[in-house]
């Protein structure tokens, strides 16, 4: 009796602290319609802030707590929702979640800058562990005493306010209907503000409070994973209920409890089994909970992606191989092998842009689905030993094959979630597979066959050999890569081209609109799922063989959190994009900072400045994804748009290819630093487009104005009647051929649906 009372008591206490931070979450969603992922990272920023109030710079600890409830915690809040959160209005779902994302990413980086995860950092309980009370033989601590009463004084005072208060009811008007809420006299956006600021509070909060019941020292990563263990209990309540929400926090939390106590000890996989239950539960009460109708869009995103045609796309592949090629030809062998990590990692991006870019579906843990692929292919692909040791093609096919089947199985019973929903099931399979899989480094025994899933917490995989073609090398590693990229890239173009692409791009405008018109969006959701998962997985095969030895870490949630943030904000809806964000999550961070440490290196005098220099741009990676609240189609999306209007500046764009073959001639010579060459490449790219609208602005004038506002494209024929013109301008937009269809009655020619021989696509 006394091992279930104590144990009770702990669950109470740990779901109460989940309580706490998940109120916060469903306060921020009631008044701003925004799913706060960075809510966990601003729990582990406010802690460790108050480990370095208390105990770094030895304040008082009520002092601390002042400062760090009272001031930091409402400021945060404050200024996330003024810089960022009010800009999202009118973005889709997948915009809205990369740029919290992007929040989280920024607050972990920017922790591990400050205080560097080396150094052991311990924050003590409240008077002290050894200040206890004794109830019917259970030892409870003064800390978890004052967790309960916080916890039940946040439940009953947030309940007031949204049933008893002018300000509650203000609240939740501010999300369900802005306008009318404005009418009545009130400032949603003020409202939106408070509610940032008390869900802040709110987090920060539950950091302090979680910090040491979990034990150990500080770490950003698990700190920041482990609030969002909180999502399930926000879940419990639909992102709505305060009282389910709690709830469903203390489930979570004795639930925990009771798996610590009860599961036998010769179980080697109960530790795993316990920290990934949130996931687990999280998935579940996701898949059991109704969910809403299938509706039209509710509002009109400002996302606008061109797709190529196939014909294009095969140019621009050719032409990517043939600069890789020339690329290859300056770099030294260690830069071929990081640029042929990097195009790994771009494949890998490829199958963000099929599923988010194309049908609208979402992940956000792409790099779990190329786990199970690398774990497969270990245990099946590799043929001989020591430096013999090679991939078989049949074993990486094998792999491939696996990880679309486990794609499927994933999304089956995800297929009825959309949006947000679907977006937190992938996260929970993500944080699953890393705390329940990867960490399986133990034997088990099946009918006789003795295996470990993740022996020795690494796994070793060798390049692939198919034939004469020997990946080892690694120039031959890149070209095969890039070639692979570019066959992959065009694909996919052909594909959005196509029939189901159509289909695809429907479901993703209006799922409604789709399912009315006859579309299966069951098989289509299911079918996309398993080509992204098929992708990921060949992506990550090739990218664990790059590495040679890959580890848990290398398949986190963080890294492919960090993957998706920085293709979406390149352009989820382009090949091109997934080629910039994956070279960039891949490789190109690492490359900077690398730079910046051999500079402090050789410069001792100035290694201070040349450090920071470097951990900033790794901080700055988050504004990447910030920026895309401001332009939704991303940055690939905004240079295609200024060199489309160089089209009448010919021979600008002339001069600067013949300048950036100089650049190359004089680098491929030693003349010029391989860096120098990136650099000014870099502001080539940049300044091309200005340089041409100036030259364009003194020979025409009136070209160089600002271009007339124009309707946008779904208003046209409701605010503006179709002309020639217009007609033109949608077929761009839509990437609809340009060919006549025959007049209408009144002489016009029609405007192009998408809807053609069963092939839908509606805009929404």
């Amino acid at each position: 009796m006394t091992t279930f009372l104590t144990f009770t008591i702990l669950g109470l206490v740990l779901g109460a602290v989940y309580a706490i931070a998940a109120s916060g979450l469903v306060l921020t969603y009631n008044t701003s319609g925004i799913f706060n992922f960075a809510h966990g990272a601003q729990a582990m920023l406010g802690a460790f802030l108050y480990w370095q109030l208390a105990y770094g710079w030895g304040w008082p600890v009520w002092l601390a707590l002042v400062v760090v409830l009272g001031v930091v915690g409402p400021a945060m809040g404050g200024l996330l929702h003024a810089l960022i959160m009010k800009g999202l209005r009118d973005t889709a779902d997948v915009t809205k979640i990369v740029v919290t994302v992007a929040v989280l990413l920024g607050m972990v980086y920017l922790s591990q800058w400050i205080w560097h995860p080396e150094e052991a950092r311990i924050v003590e309980m409240f008077f002290g562990s050894n200040a206890k009370v004794e109830f019917s033989g259970v030892v409870i601590r003064v800390h978890e005493i004052i967790c309960l009463v916080v916890a039940a004084a946040i439940a009953i005072g947030l309940r007031l306010l949204f049933t008893r208060s002018r300000v509650g009811v203000v609240m939740r008007g501010a999300v369900d209907d802005p306008d009318l809420l404005r009418l009545n006299g009130h400032n949603p956006e003020r409202v939106a503000a408070l509610s940032w600021m008390m869900g802040s509070t709110l987090a920060v909060l539950a950091g302090i409070l979680i910090t040491p019941i979990g034990g150990g020292a500080l770490q950003a990563n698990a700190l920041t994973l482990l609030v969002i263990d909180a999502f399930a209990a926000a879940m419990f309540g639909r992102l709505r209920s305060i009282p389910r929400t709690f709830a469903g926090a203390i489930v979570l939390g004795m639930t925990a409890t009771y798996v610590m106590a009860y599961f036998p000890s010769a179980w080697t996989w109960t530790s795993n089994f316990r920290i990934s239950l949130p996931m687990i539960i999280l998935f579940v009460v996701l898949i059991v909970l109704p969910q809403e109708r299938l509706r039209g869009a509710a509002i009109r995103t400002r996302e606008r992606y061109r797709v190529p045609t196939v014909r294009r796309a095969a140019v621009w592949g050719v032409a990517l191989v043939a600069v890789v090629y020339l690329l290859k030809l300056l770099m030294v062998e260690t830069s071929v092998s990081t640029f042929a990590l990097g195009m790994t990692f771009a494949i890998i991006a490829l199958s963000l842009t099929v599923l988010t870019g194309y049908a609208g579906e979402l992940n956000l843990a792409p790099l779990s689905f190329g786990a199970v692929a690398t774990i497969v292919v270990f245990h099946f692909g590799v043929v001989g030993t020591g430096l013999a040791a090679r991939l078989d093609v049949w074993g990486v096919l094998l792999a491939v094959l696996v990880t679309a089947v486990v794609g499927g199985l994933v999304a089956l019973p995800a297929l009825r979630l959309r949006g947000l929903y679907l977006a937190l099931a992938t996260l929970a399979f993500g944080v699953f597979l890393s705390n329940m899989v990867l960490r399986d480094t133990t034997e088990h025994t099946v009918f006789g066959v003795t295996f470990s899933l993740f022996p020795n917490g690494s796994l070793i995989i060798p390049p692939l050999r198919i034939g004469p073609l020997d990946l080892r090398d690694g120039d031959t590693f890149l070209m095969t890569a890039t070639v692979l990229f570019a066959l992959i890239g065009v694909g996919l173009i052909a594909l959005r081209n196509s029939g189901y692409g159509r289909r695809l791009a429907a479901m993703k405008d209006s799922p409604a609109a789709s399912a009315m018109l006859g579309q299966n969006l069951v098989k289509l959701k299911l079918s996309v799922f398993m080509i992204s998962a098929a992708i990921a997985g060949l992506g990550s095969v090739l990218m664990s063989s790059a590495i040679g030895s890959v580890a848990s870490e290398n398949f986190n949630v963080m890294a492919g959190l960090a993957l998706l943030m920085l293709t979406v904000a390149a352009g989820i809806g382009y090949v091109s994009g997934a080629l910039f964000g994956g070279l960039m999550s891949g490789v190109g961070f690492v490359i900077i900072v690398a730079t910046f440490n051999d500079l402090a290196a050789a410069n001792p005098d100035l290694a201070p400045v040349y450090q920071a220099i470097g951990s900033l741009s790794v901080v700055s990676t988050a504004l990447l994804g910030i920026g895309v609240g401001k332009s939704p189609s991303g940055t690939v999306h905004d240079v295609v748009e200024s060199y489309r209007s160089l089209r009448d500046a010919r021979p600008v764009l002339v001069g600067g290819a013949v300048l950036e073959a100089a650049l190359y001639g004089l680098t491929l010579a030693g003349i010029m630093d391989n860096w120098w060459f990136a650099i000014l490449t870099a502001c080539l790219v940049m300044m091309l487009p200005v340089f041409g609208r100036m030259v364009m602005a003194r020979v025409a004038p009136d070209e160089g104005r600002p271009a007339p506002h124009r309707t946008p494209p779904e208003l046209v024929g409701v605010d503006e009647p179709y002309t020639e013109e217009l007609r033109r301008e949608l077929d761009r937009e839509l990437g609809l051929s340009g060919h006549d269809r025959g007049p209408t009655p009144g002489g016009r020619r029609p405007v192009r649906s998408g809807a053609e021989e069963g092939n839908v696509h509606v805009v929404a």
